[in-house]
């Protein structure tokens, strides 16, 4: 008597979608956006205790920019030299979007001269080393915040005097041979000698990876306070108008270019990252221009930015970085062809 099968209709197995695996959050890391406020408090009511380490800046950001680079893999520029749409776009959203918002809220916020020329000039920079870290510790794509910060530094040696000639009918020099010194010396040279160390030293890079975020840390809260206190006797006496309009710009820049991110298509990762690239200018430079060309007032915007947008970087870091684990985060970041195998 022949044997009857019970054959069950088989089940279609989606492939798992390919997350990038990031290194979760140490408790340090997670109480950073705390830590930033205390040591950005610490550093505006005793600036002395800070200002003598302004030496330090350029070192602490050439470490931060080494420890990203020992982050990325060779997969990672394959991936940004495939597909370099992300960098593209957020360079674009970059140039576009900050000066014009910068203008608006000026004009917005009825803000004198000096302060609408600061605030322009703050929006015509490219983004700031400090995006890096807030990236890495919001564990988002590193090799896209890296490549971002060095193409939008490149084109704003062009990019931001023609800017700032077009929204502020100003002539505004720029040092592009200092520009691109201080590029290769903070960000290019540390990024590939720690991509380099991680081929050539693949197991002690990766003995490294589980402590690159305290480290990092440590170094952020560091310049979080040098710059605190080097910009003390300007903050006092500003008015709150001006404040806002910085938390306002940071805001909206950042709200901006993750819109428009995910409108265009990109996962979340890329629309986070790119987010925090556009929100996190250059303040330093725009302060040094807004000296040289204009007035103290003037600088006057790149002082509060400087120090708001790494308040703001680390309490988006905390929050998007703890996000990455849950569940929600990972049906969001999957891709409708991913799942139907498509």
């Amino acid at each position: 008597m022949p044997t009857i099968q019970n054959k069950r209709p088989a089940v279609r197995q989606h492939a798992r979608p390919q997350v990038p695996r990031t290194p979760r959050q140490s408790r340090l890391t997670r109480l950073f956006p705390i830590f930033a406020l205390l040591i950005a408090t610490a550093g505006a009511l005793k600036p002395d205790s800070f200002a003598s380490s302004q030496f330090m800046i350029v070192p602490l950001l050439a470490s931060i920019m080494f420890m990203m680079g020992l982050t990325l893999t060779r997969e990672d520029a394959a991936r940004i030299a495939h597909d370099p749409r992300p960098v593209a776009v957020g360079v674009a959203l970059q140039f576009l979007l900050m000066p014009i918002l910068a203008l608006t809220l000026a004009k917005l916020l009825q803000l004198s001269t000096p302060l609408t020329v600061g605030m322009v000039l703050v929006g015509s920079c490219a983004g700031g080393t400090a995006s890096n870290v807030i990236c890495f510790l919001a564990r988002g794509d590193v090799a896209l915040s890296v490549s971002m910060t060095f193409v939008s530094t490149l084109v704003g040696v062009v990019a931001t005097p023609l800017l700032s000639q077009f929204y502020l009918a100003e002539q505004v020099a720029v040092d592009e041979v200092a520009m691109i010194k201080n590029l290769l010396q903070i960000v290019f040279v540390p990024v590939l000698v720690g991509a380099g160390f991680r081929a050539l030293l693949p197991r002690v890079s990766a003995a490294l990876q589980p402590v690159l975020p305290i480290l990092s840390v440590i170094c952020i809260l560091l310049i979080i306070g040098i710059v605190v206190a080097l910009n003390a006797p300007q903050l006092q006496g500003i008015g709150p108008l001006i404040v806002l309009a910085v938390i306002l710009h940071n805001a909206l820049g950042i709200a901006g270019g993750f819109t428009l991110s995910r409108l265009l298509g990109f996962d979340l990762t890329q629309s986070q990252t790119i987010a925090i690239e556009v929100g996190m200018q250059n303040s330093g430079l725009a302060a040094a221009l807004s000296l040289q060309f204009f007035s103290a007032t003037a600088a006057l915007p790149a002082a509060i930015f400087s120090i708001w947008h790494n308040i703001s970087g680390a309490l988006l870091a905390g929050h998007w970085g703890r996000q990455r684990d849950s569940l929600k985060y990972l049906l969001a970041d999957i891709k409708v062809s991913e799942i139907d195998g498509a």
